[in-house]
């Protein structure tokens, strides 16, 4: 069989930037597993709140500027609110308790954006020329690509902080032993805090590029479903497995549904990417880059 190389290539960069979308939905879940170990299901509901927050005040006349600082100031404020009232206080209890509290927290904070915003959908547009140009006959997404350069300026940010700073090393000390920090005197509190509100911002960026290509809806906190297969495929507390992940994810999916749909009877860009994480995790329990627990027998 020939394969259409030009076209090949033409879906498999497709794929690979509309993972990135993936992974900055997954970025947020890394920051709060890897440092609380919990599985913030409200991650979605919060890109939602931010998301329609930007763009509500921005139909009410408001400057784009002010705008983008408001809504930054009040999804960090609601991730470290989730953190302070609900958590903190449920921090020795089992994972599932944890995950329930936050999927609970999911539900209340999309009846408060119904509350404060409405239902309606909202049409957002970031000033970004989705007209794809053309390299070597390849077409690329000019969407793709700045939603491609936003992740990327995303993680370098986050590496930086995290690598540099006081609060980002106090902050990996935490992550690799909790009780340790708490021997010499870490405010691990204050550090989940910090840790909330950055997943804040990455829920607000993540919440601007999904809400401009699908537009600001209810339905976007959906989007946390799509990240899934990227947690398990990269692993739960890995920042480079996230993006990693994402891109193989976003492959995965556009090039099954282009030459595999067709044998299938279509409709597989749904599910295929479980399908291959599901083969994946037979192999590799903790993904490509997740930590392996040890236990003794």
């Amino acid at each position: 069989m020939d394969i259409d190389w030009p076209f090949f290539f033409e879906v498999l960069i497709g794929g690979l930037l509309s993972g990135v979308m993936y992974s900055l939905v997954a970025l947020g879940f890394v920051l709060v597993y890897k440092s609380s170990g919990v599985f913030n299901f409200a991650q979605g509901s919060m890109l939602l709140f931010a998301a329609l927050t930007f763009v509500c005040l921005l139909e009410r006349g408001w400057p784009a500027w002010i705008v983008v600082l408001v809504a930054l100031a009040a999804v960090s404020l609601l991730g470290m609110l989730i953190e302070y009232s609900v958590l903190r206080p449920l921090v020795n209890q089992p994972p599932i308790i944890l995950f329930v509290a936050t999927l609970g927290v999911s539900y209340i904070i999309e009846g408060a954006a119904q509350l404060m915003w409405g239902t309606q959908v909202h049409a957002l547009d970031l000033g970004i020329d989705d007209t794809p140009f053309e390299i070597g006959g390849v077409l690329i997404s000019q969407f793709d690509l700045f939603a491609a350069g936003a992740a990327g300026l995303l993680v370098l940010l986050l590496s930086l902080f995290f690598r540099y700073t006081h609060t980002g090393l106090a902050f990996r000390a935490v992550a690799d032993d909790a009780f340790a920090g708490l021997a010499v005197g870490l405010n691990i509190g204050r550090l989940w805090a910090v840790v909330w509100a950055a997943a804040g911002v990455v829920a607000l960026v993540a919440g601007l590029l999904w809400g401009a290509r699908l537009g600001v809806q209810f339905s976007l906190s959906l989007v946390v479903l799509k990240a899934l297969p990227v947690l398990v495929l990269g692993g739960f507390d890995s920042i480079i497995g996230a993006i990693v992940a994402g891109l193989l994810v976003g492959a995965i999916e556009k090039l099954g549904s282009v030459y595999l749909g067709p044998l299938l009877g279509g409709g597989i860009d749904s599910w295929i990417a479980y399908a291959a994480v599901l083969l994946f995790l037979l192999i590799c329990p903790s993904g490509l880059f997740g930590s392996r627990r040890l236990a003794r027998l």
